[in-house]
C-alpha cells in the first residue's frame, strides 16, 4: 500500500497527528502503524491527568504553567517549545472534549482539576485515575471515524530516504515474518520512549525498547538528552505497577516503616524518587498512606488503584498501607528535533520518542499527555503542509534487502542462547548501575556488560523456525534496539559529570553550570546493518558528542 503520510505509533501523539491530517484533508491516505495491539500504548497507561490552564485568556495562569515547566526542566528546556505547549493546552482540552473525552467535573459542572507534582496551581484535568486510557480510546474511535487506516502488528525496522528526504518505511509483518515496504510522502515517528529496557523495574511494558530511536540513529539522525530517565516515585513494590501521581494529588502521604513522612509528596518527581530511594537504601520500607481519605473519595477518584492494589498486593488502600518503590517510567531524551521537524525532509517526530525541548532534565507530572497531544497535532499540521505538491520518491531497496537478509539469518541458524534471560539481565543491570543514582564506576560496569551483551546478541537465532507470529524474532530485534539505546544512555550519563534533574551522579552530586547544555549523540560509520549482515559480533561504533 502507498500512503501520503504514515504515523509510527498509536498513542496520543500519533493519533492526534493522524486525525489532524484527515480532518484537514480527507482525501489524503493516512495510516497508523503499531507493532502490537492498537489499544496498548504508554499513553493508555498514563493515569493521573493532563495539564492545562482552561481559560485561554488567563495569561497569568499560563505564565505560571510555563514557569513551572521551565523550573522543573533544570535549565535545559527550550522556552519556545514550552511556551507553545502551555499556550496551546486549553485549546487541546477543548479539542479532546469535542473528540469524545469526558473529563471529570466539579460541583458546578466545570472540568475538575487536581494538584500534581511541581505545579504551583491545580491545573491537571483527569478522568478518575484512567485519564490516558480514556483519551486514547476516544482518539482511536475518532481516527477511525475520519478514515485513518490502522496497520497493526507491524514492526518497523527502518525508514528509507533519498537525498535526505523520506520515501517510506520498511516493516516486518508479524503474522508471516515478511519484510514489507510502505512508500509515503511523509513519515511521523511517534513510537514512545525507552524506559521499558529497564525490564522488571519499569512501569512500561517490556516491548517499549526505543525502537524509533534506534531507527533514527540508523537513518543518520541524532539523539539528545538520553541520560535523563525519569523514575516515577511510586510503583508497587512487588510488581512495578504504576501508582499514579493522582494518589498524591488527592492527598496521599508517603511514609517510611517508622511512620514518618520524609518528603513533600508534591515536589518534582526527581526529588521525591531520590528521597524514597534514600529511605530504601537505609533499610526502610516506604508506603503510600491513603487511610485518611474516605472510602467514597478513593472509589471515586482512584478506582483503578483501589482494584490494582487489592488484586496485585492484597491491600485494601482505604484501610492499609501500600508498599511502593521508584521505577523507570518516562524518558526525556529522544530524537533531536526542532519542535517536530528533523534533519530529514518529510520526517517528523512527536511524543515521548522526540526531544523537542519541553521537558529538559525532568518532566512535570501531567505534562506528558499534554506534550503528546500538542505536538502530535503540530506534527500532523506540518506533515500535511509538507506533502502538498510533493511526489513519491523511489525506495532504496538496498535497505530492504539487508533487512530481509537479517531476518533470514535469525531464522536460518541454531542457537543455545536465551534471549529472554538477556533482556531481563539488561533491565536489572540498568536499574542497578544506570538507575536513580549513577557513578563513573557503576556506568563503566554497565558499559562493560553492554559490550558483552552486544557480542552475545549477534549469535541469537530463533529456536522456533515457524514464520507465523514468531515472537522470538521480534524479541531478538527488540533486544538489538534496546542495546543500541542503552549504549546511548550510558555514554551520555558518563559525559554529564554533574547532577541535574533526573540524572544524579553520586560522584558529582552538585549541579555544574558549565554543563547547562545538551549532550547529543550521532552514529558514525560503519553502519549498524553492515555489521549485522556480516555477523561480526561486537558492534564497534564510533560516537561523537556535540554540546550546545
Amino acid at each position: 500500500m502507498i500512503y501520503d503520510v504514515i504515523i509510527v505509533g498509536g498513542g496520543v501523539a500519533g493519533l492526534m497527528a493522524a486525525i489532524e491530517i484527515k480532518k484537514e484533508s480527507p482525501v489524503k491516505k493516512v495510516a497508523v502503524i503499531t507493532k502490537g495491539n492498537l489499544f496498548k500504548s504508554n499513553s493508555s497507561l498514563a493515569s493521573g491527568g493532563i495539564n492545562a490552564v482552561l481559560d485561554q485568556t488567563n495569561t497569568q495562569g499560563i505564565n505560571k504553567h510555563i514557569q513551572d515547566t521551565l523550573k522543573g526542566a533544570y535549565g535545559l528546556a527550550e522556552k519556545k517549545s514550552v511556551e507553545y505547549m502551555c499556550q496551546r493546552a486549553g485549546g487541546i482540552i477543548q479539542k479532546l472534549t469535542s473528540y469524545g473525552v469526558v473529563f471529570d467535573k466539579d460541583e458546578e459542572g466545570n472540568i475538575a482539576q487536581r494538584s500534581f507534582g511541581g505545579g504551583s496551581e491545580q491545573r491537571t484535568c483527569f478522568v478518575g485515575d484512567k485519564t490516558g486510557s480514556a483519551i486514547t480510546a476516544a482518539l482511536i474511535k475518532k481516527a477511525k471515524t475520519v478514515g485513518v487506516e490502522y496497520l497493526v502488528n507491524n514492526f518497523v525496522m527502518n525508514i528509507t530516504q533519498l537525498d535526505k528526504r523520506v520515501s517510506g518505511i520498511v516493516c516486518l509483518r508479524r503474522f508471516d515474518s515478511s519484510v514489507m515496504v510502505y512508500p509515503a510522502k511523509a513519515v511521523i515517528l511517534a513510537g514512545g520512549g525507552y524506559s521499558g529496557i529497564y525490564r522488571g523495574f519499569s512501569t512500561n511494558a517490556a516491548d517499549y525498547t526505543g525502537d524509533c530511536l534506534a531507527i533514527a540513529l540508523r537513518a543518520g539522525l541524532s539523539l539528545k538528552d538520553m541520560e535523563f530517565v525519569q523514575f516515577h516515585p511510586t510503583g508497587l513494590a512487588k510488581t512495578s505497577y504504576l501508582v499514579s501521581e493522582a494518589a498524591r494529588g488527592e492527598g496521599g502521604y508517603l511514609v517510611n516503616s517508622d511512620g514518618d513522612r520524609f518528603v513533600d509528596e508534591l515536589d518534582t518527581r526527581d526529588v521525591v524518587a531520590q528521597a524514597i530511594s534514600e529511605q530504601i537504601n537505609n533499610g526502610k520500607k516506604v508506603y503510600i498512606d491513603l487511610r485518611h481519605l474516605s472510602s467514597e473519595h478513593i472509589e471515586t477518584k482512584l478506582p483503578s488503584l483501589y482494584k490494582a492494589a487489592f488484586m496485585q498486593a492484597g491491600v485494601d488502600i482505604s484501610k492499609e498501607l501500600l508498599q511502593i518503590k521508584p521505577v523507570a517510567h518516562y524518558t526525556m531524551g529522544g530524537i533531536e528535533a526542532s519542535m517536530t521537524t528533523t534533519d530529514i525532509k518529510g520526517l517528523f517526530v512527536c511524543g515521548e520518542c522526540g526531544a523537542n525541548g519541553v521537558h529538559g532534565a525532568n518532566r512535570l507530572g501531567g505534562n506528558s499527555l499534554l506534550e503528546g497531544a500538542v505536538f502530535g497535532e503540530l506534527a500532523g499540521q506540518k506533515a500535511l503542509k509538507f506533502i502538498d505538491s510533493k511526489e513519491y520518491l523511489p525506495i532504496d531497496y538496498n535497505i530492504v534487502v539487508k533487512d530481509q537478509r537479517w531476518v533470514d539469518h535469525i531464522f536460518d541458524q541454531e542457537t543455545t542462547k536465551n534471549f529472554n534471560a538477556m533482556r531481563i539481565s539488561l533491565g536489572k543491570t540498568l536499574f542497578e548501575h544506570v538507575g536513580i543514582s549513577r557513578t563513573q564506576k557503576s556506568l563503566q560496569i554497565a558499559s562493560d556488560y553492554l559490550r558483552y551483551l552486544r557480542r552475545e546478541s549477534s549469535t541469537l537465532h530463533t529456536m522456533d523456525k515457524s514464520r507465523n507470529n514468531n515472537v522470538e524474532l521480534i524479541a531478538i530485534l527488540e533486544l538489538r534496539n534496546a542495546l543500541e539505546v542503552s549504549e546511548a544512555i550510558v555514554l551520555s550519563a558518563m559525559k554529564r559529570q554533574e547532577s541535574r534533574g533526573a540524572h544524579f551522579r553520586g560522584d558529582f552530586p552538585k549541579q555544574n553550570e558549565a554543563m547547562k547544555k545538551h549532550i547529543v549523540l550521532k552514529e558514525l560509520k560503519p553502519q549498524l546493518f553492515k555489521v549485522w549482515e556480516e555477523d561480526t559480533g561486537l558492534l564497534s561504533k564510533l560516537r561523537r558528542f556535540l554540546s550546545h
